[in-house]
């Protein structure tokens, strides 16, 4: 296996959705408590990175695994990277088993030193990164893959960066998560929305798979509402966390972003097709995390 079908297999290009959330806990934990854990967070991000990775191999390797059916066997050879490849099934379940095993060591070091909330959140995570794809119903085949997605990648990975750098001053309380999770919802709501833009375009395909998210619910017309409405509740969030003083002031300029964001979120509403509109959920994504990044960080440096 070459490298950059490595990279292809752990969708190395999505890893934003864990990274800059990662990267906005870091900031909040210097805005809020002007401390960090050097080793720990570096330790932390590792742990987080390689699940993430094995997380989406696992993601293919098991979508492989179930087509069976013989209208499923053209995704297999046509759509797959496993497939389209031909890489070794058995190989690719063997190293998400190392990624997975390693990651959880780590996971498992930093809970021993930080405490028992780490250890309850990585367990968490662990079961929504395995049973996402894995298991006998997939979390990615009902309703509720947008959400779970969206708060652990989001949400729980900004709050377990607060949580490293400060864990000795703070309470683990709702007093000290309600306002984090305030503080992550733009982040959480473009990273559903990039599960939602892939569920949209990918309809057909997983109805031959025997997936039943959301859209077999609430149907295409809703899913679409729903995409609009996920960039409204998430660029709101933003606006209320620095209302309120959870943000830095300058976070605001992230709304800088909202006409490059409606632009392409337009273009997606007008036609929705996997190689065409899809990047578009991911660039809207990749630039409303980054902005957030750029200006938090500033307003963590001018104190503003």
């Amino acid at each position: 296996m070459t490298l950059s079908v490595f990279l292809e297999l752990v969708e190395i290009k999505a890893k934003t959705a864990s990274v800059f959330p990662f990267l906005l806990g870091t900031f909040y934990a210097l805005y809020h408590y002007r401390q960090l854990h050097p080793v720990y967070l570096v330790l932390f991000f590792i742990a987080m990175l390689v699940f993430n990775m094995a997380v989406d191999a696992n993601d293919n390797y098991q979508d492989y695994r179930r087509a069976t059916k013989n209208e499923a066997l053209g995704f297999r050879e046509k759509t797959n990277i496993i497939g389209v490849n031909h890489l070794n099934p058995r190989m690719i379940g063997w190293l998400v088993f190392w990624m997975m095993a390693s990651s959880a060591v780590l996971g498992i070091f930093i809970a021993s030193q930080t405490g028992w909330p780490v250890l309850w959140l990585g367990l968490f995570c662990y079961a929504v990164g395995y049973f996402y794809a894995g298991g006998p119903r997939p979390i990615s085949t009902t309703p509720f893959g947008e959400l779970f997605s969206g708060l652990t990648m989001g949400f729980v990975i900004f709050l377990l960066s607060v949580y490293l750098n400060t864990y000795e001053v703070v309470t683990f309380n709702w007093a000290f998560v309600g306002p984090i999770l305030l503080s992550s919802g733009l982040a959480v709501c473009a990273i559903s929305n990039l599960m939602l833009a892939n569920n949209i375009s990918d309809q057909k395909e997983d109805l031959e798979l025997g997936r039943h998210t959301i859209l077999v619910y609430i149907g295409k017309k809703n899913a679409l509402r729903l995409f609009v409405a996920l960039y409204v509740i998430g660029f709101l969030t933003l606006i209320v966390a620095v209302i309120v003083g959870y943000l830095p002031k300058l976070t605001l300029l992230t709304l800088v972003t909202v006409p490059i964001v409606w632009k392409n979120t337009r273009l997606f509403l007008a036609k929705q097709i996997k190689k065409e509109t899809f990047p578009l959920a991911v660039k809207n994504l990749f630039l409303t995390t980054l902005a957030q990044v750029i200006f938090f960080g500033l307003g963590v440096w001018l104190n503003f």
